[in-house]
């Protein structure tokens, strides 16, 4: 008759074995995926923030050697609603890729938007990109988003909520949003401004 071996024999060997550790080895498991399971909830929560729209999707071609390549432009606004928004524009050989392209180019080109207690801005701009030209301007609670096409799309991913807004150059959907965009930017609150200048926001007001 065979001897079977018990389980502290058994136990024995595996502790014998070098590098072998099951308890440890256990205990690294498990908090490797507690560390797995709370990073992919931050980056859910971080992907959850940001809201994508498509203004417009287009089949372009380019004449190459051969003939015409044929591909899609998408031109895509991100915005977390909080004050940070940004518009991209992703070119590929399906719409899948070329959104996913300008979502990426819309996070890189960002634009942080002061906004006031009533979820407006707090002066009058103006922007220019190209022949398009846009007139942003501050509104009275309960006005709403008052605005067209792409410019509407981007002061409403904004956080924008009581503003007024005038498209008065040209009717191209990309223009339109970056002339949006950079009325945006040049926003700037009384405090920053008075900061700048050196006086005070009675003197500024006065």
């Amino acid at each position: 008759m065979t001897d079977t071996p018990t389980k502290q024999e058994i136990q024995s060997k595996n502790d014998n074995v070098p590098g072998a550790m099951p308890g440890e080895q256990k205990k690294n498991n498990r908090n490797d995926r507690k560390r797995n399971k709370r990073g992919d909830s931050k980056n859910l929560e971080r992907d959850s923030d940001w809201q994508e729209r498509v203004v417009q999707i287009r089949r372009v071609s380019k004449t190459v050697k051969g003939g015409k390549k044929m591909s899609f432009r998408a031109i895509v606004v991100v915005g977390n609603e909080k004050g940070q928004v940004g518009v991209g524009v992703g070119k590929a050989g399906d719409v899948i890729g070329a959104v996913r392209k300008g979502v990426s180019d819309g996070k890189k080109n960002l634009v942080r938007v002061p906004l006031t207690p009533n979820n407006s801005i707090p002066t009058l701009s103006k922007g220019r990109d190209g022949a398009a030209n846009v007139l942003i301007r501050p509104a009275a609670p309960g006005t709403g988003v008052i605005a067209g096409g792409s410019i509407r799309t981007v002061l409403e991913l904004a956080g924008i909520k009581n503003v007024l807004a005038k498209r008065l150059g040209s009717k191209t959907p990309l223009n339109n949003a970056r002339a949006a965009m950079v009325a945006l930017s040049q926003l700037r609150t009384h405090k920053s401004a008075s900061r700048e200048r050196g006086i005070s926001l009675e003197q500024l007001y006065s």
